[in-house]
C-alpha cells in the first residue's frame, strides 16, 4: 500500500494546503468537490499541485507534519522544482 503527501492550492502562488491520504485520487476529489466542509472547500484549495508517495503511513504522516511546519517559501519551494508551471495534476494523478 502506498501513502501520499500532497499539496493543493487555489490557483498560482496562492492559498496552500497540505494533506496526507491512501488514496490520493479519492481525497483530491473530495477537496474539488467540496464534499467535506472545511479549509479548502472555505478557501476554494482545489488544484492539487504537488504530490510525494511514501511507503509507510508513519513516513507520510511525519512529512505532512515537517512540511506544515515549513515557511510559505519552503513550500512553493518545493512546488515549483516539480512543477515550474504550477498546473493542476489531476489529469496525471487520474491516468
Amino acid at each position: 500500500m502506498s501513502f501520499f503527501v500532497y499539496i493543493l492550492a487555489s490557483q498560482r502562488n496562492g492559498t496552500l494546503y497540505i494533506g496526507m491520504t491512501d488514496n490520493l485520487v479519492r481525497r483530491v476529489w473530495e477537496h474539488r468537490e467540496g464534499v467535506v466542509a472545511g479549509f479548502t472547500r472555505e478557501h476554494g484549495v482545489k488544484m492539487v499541485v504537488w504530490y510525494e508517495v511514501r511507503e509507510t503511513r508513519e513516513s507520510a504522516l511525519i512529512r505532512e507534519r515537517q512540511m506544515k511546519k515549513w515557511n510559505r517559501a519552503w513550500k512553493l519551494r518545493e512546488i515549483e522544482a516539480t512543477n515550474p508551471t504550477w498546473r493542476d495534476l489531476w489529469d496525471e494523478i487520474t491516468a
